[in-house]
């Protein structure tokens, strides 16, 4: 199965979204702009435009300010509009520079940020379908600790009346649970007048976005609300602790749903995915181990514990042992490979393959039933079927300026420690001594080795510590 986020049941040509990424973010203590920070492989923003992507928004626009020449080079090959923000003025400010670009046929605006990055796409539709152009919606949450966050002020109905920001808010007003996360999607037509009445009569002396929701219930305007789903869904990042408690509480989610989905992880808090991860029927996943880029484990597949495997398929019941590292290979089935194995990219490996302990392998492809168990390297290599590689073989494969192909044909047999020189072919059923250095072609069917003379010196004797 593969965990992905599913797509919303229509697209909407009248909805423009409005991502806030111009803040600092000082308590990353940082050089890094906050929102390019990772998240489970990825920049916070990437998440949130990820979001918007599957929103099939007919507007994106992207507020910047701080480091905005670092910001706008990361979003170069995104589609997707920027606006410097300078000076900053708050939220409110924001938007107001954002609505000049937003078309007016625009019915709703849904306002996002990029370091709250886990949102779900079906939590932000439900949002912009409680607004659908006519009502003001806003995403709130329930918190046992609501320090630091704005209240939802509701009147005596229940209805939403106004936002409170913390250092705003009195004595009673504290002790409200209800929090704004910030999240809201808002009715195009009267956001004009909205954001021109706002001020900065506040403790910040800036202009508060969360402002309009008193000017809507004024008007009386209709103020939904929605909550997320999950906690951790409009958690927002502003120190690398919160980046830290973010991923792992992401990461167990993830490896819940994967579970639910048959899939064996011995240890949910010790699992992390950084890009796709699809498993087939039966997949053991031990502790510690982390999944890059696109992965796919088929059916039976076992990951032993540490192992770090990126942008690789793993055939059916094949066993990856403890502390290896694939990357860019195709791993065929019934395969053994690790433990300590580096399988680097452009490894291809037919069934029933054996790589053992400390042996490394870069654009080589190993036929059916054949072995390399120990300390050994394999590059730019062809290797045939049922080849039997001893341990400390290395193949020679760069000559200071180019890089050489060894062909080892089937049934080849080639003895501990020996250096296969290339450009080289070692003839099908070949037999290689022990400690040989091969540099031109073997024939088949033979055994060819390369040793110098033993030499015993029985006059010798072995040197002593001079005396003082």
């Amino acid at each position: 199965m593969s965990l992905t986020k599913s797509n919303p049941p229509h697209s909407s040509s009248t909805l423009s979204i409005v991502l806030l990424a111009a803040g600092q973010g000082t308590r990353m203590r940082s050089s890094l702009p906050k929102v390019l920070h990772s998240l489970a492989g990825k920049p916070l923003i990437n998440h949130v435009l990820d979001r918007s992507f599957e929103l099939h928004a007919a507007h994106r626009l992207v507020v910047i300010g701080h480091q905005a020449e670092r910001l706008t080079q990361h979003l170069q090959d995104q589609p997707v509009d920027t606006l410097i923000q300078q000076p900053q003025l708050g939220t409110g400010h924001a938007l107001t520079l954002a609505l000049q670009q937003i078309p007016k046929e625009c019915q709703t605006v849904l306002v996002v940020y990029g370091d709250v990055p886990l949102l779900e796409t079906s939590t932000l539709q439900r949002l912009v379908d409680l607004c659908d152009g006519q009502h003001l919606a806003l995403l709130t949450e329930e918190v046992m600790d609501p320090q630091g966050y704005g209240r939802i002020l509701r009147d005596q109905n229940g209805q939403v009346m106004g936002i409170r920001e913390h250092k705003d808010a009195s004595v009673s007003e504290l002790s409200i649970k209800e929090i704004n996360t910030g999240i809201m999607a808002l009715p195009r037509q009267p956001l004009d007048q909205w954001l021109q009445a706002l001020t900065t009569n506040n403790v910040q002396g800036e202009y508060y976005l969360t402002d309009v929701v008193q000017l809507a219930h004024q008007q009386g305007i209709t103020i939904n609300t929605c909550q997320p789903r999950y906690p951790w869904e409009a958690m927002g990042v502003n120190s690398q602790a919160q980046l830290a408690k973010l991923e792992r509480a992401f990461q167990t989610h993830l490896a819940q749903r994967y579970q639910d989905e048959g899939v064996s992880i011995s240890d949910p808090h010790r699992f992390d995915v950084r890009g796709q991860l699809t498993c087939g029927r039966d997949v053991l996943i031990d502790v510690g181990c982390i999944f890059e880029g696109q992965v796919v484990l088929e059916e039976g597949v076992k990951v032993g514990p540490y192992t770090v495997i990126k942008d690789t398929v793993v055939e059916r019941n094949t066993e990856i042992l403890a502390f290896s590292h694939l990357e860019g290979a195709r791993i065929g089935p019934n395969n053994r490979i690790g433990p300590y194995a580096r399988i680097r990219p452009g490894s291809v490996t037919a069934e029933n393959v054996h790589i053992g302990n400390f042996v490394e392998t870069k654009k080589t492809t190993i036929g059916k039933g054949s072995k390399a168990n120990h300390l050994t390297y394999l590059g730019d290599t062809q290797v045939g079927q049922r080849v039997n590689v001893g341990a400390g073989t290395i193949t020679c494969n760069y000559d200071g300026v180019n890089k050489h192909q060894t062909i080892i044909e089937d049934d080849v047999f080639i003895g501990s420690d020996t250096q296969l020189v290339a450009p080289v072919t070692i003839g099908a059923g070949s037999t290689i001594g022990a400690g040989s250095t091969i540099v031109t072609s073997t024939p088949p069917d033979q055994l060819t080795l390369s040793r110098s003379k033993q030499v015993s010196l029985s006059r010798w004797r072995r040197p002593k510590p001079k005396q003082d």
